[in-house]
């Protein structure tokens, strides 16, 4: 697992999947915000990162073994995709 992937859960082939479909960066910003836990100011490495501990349940849950495994691609693009159908229908998830 890259070390974008291991902190953020976005690997760079899903960033740069991501970057070429405009329609979705709302959607992304979103997600990525609804990932960071409050408070991340005051904890090291004082960045908007989400939980170590968190993004390891999620991919466990996601694709099971040990958690190194890296988010598919289409896997991402699918969730934004769907929470950009949310956000566009009830205005917004957050």
């Amino acid at each position: 697992m890259s070390r974008l992937a291991r902190r953020t859960g976005i690997t760079p082939a899903t960033l740069r999947t991501l970057a070429r479909r405009p329609r979705l960066w709302p959607a992304t910003v979103a997600t990525a915000r609804s990932m960071v836990p409050e408070g991340w100011w005051r904890r090291a490495p004082f960045l908007p990162l989400p939980d170590k501990r968190w993004l390891h349940f999620r991919m466990v849950t996601a694709y099971g073994g040990d958690g190194s495994a890296e988010p598919e691609v289409d896997d991402v693009v699918t969730y934004i995709e769907w929470r950009h159908q949310v956000m566009a229908g009830r205005g917004t998830l957050d």
